[in-house]
């Protein structure tokens, strides 16, 4: 089990650290010239790519089994969930406005791509030898 932890705290530190970089791109420089949905989907398969390599790249450190792979999957993803919320809450969105704006087609794209972060460990082939 404590490499399930470490996996997915890798996993999630990793892609995190460049989806906030792309993130604030997106935010910044991108949604001001085509709007939000567009902005978002320009970001996701950037992300879901990082984020297939960087899966790979735990899983060569750390061989897991379909379970294990779905644990640490699931494991990212809440962390990843409450760093978004985290961040919500440091620029004064409430809760409330947080779980709303996933309902937008911006935040359901987002939170789409989130999901897809999560299953990627499960997705990844295991390679032996």
């Amino acid at each position: 089990m404590p490499s399930i932890v470490a996996a997915a705290v890798s996993y999630f530190a990793a892609v995190f650290a460049v989806a906030f970089v792309l993130g604030a791109l997106r935010v910044t420089l991108v949604a001001p010239q085509t709007g939000p949905l567009l902005a978002v989907a320009l970001e996701v398969p950037l992300v879901l790519a990082l984020s297939w390599l960087v899966a790979g790249r735990v899983l060569r450190r750390w061989p897991m089994a379909l379970r294990e792979r779905l644990a640490l999957g699931g494991l990212a993803f809440v962390l990843l969930m409450l760093a978004e919320l985290s961040l919500a809450l440091a620029f004064g969105q409430t809760p409330a406005r947080f779980l709303s704006d996933l309902a937008t087609p911006p935040g359901a794209l987002g939170l789409a791509g989130q999901i897809g972060f999560g299953l990627i460990p499960a997705l990844h082939r295991q390679r032996r030898g």
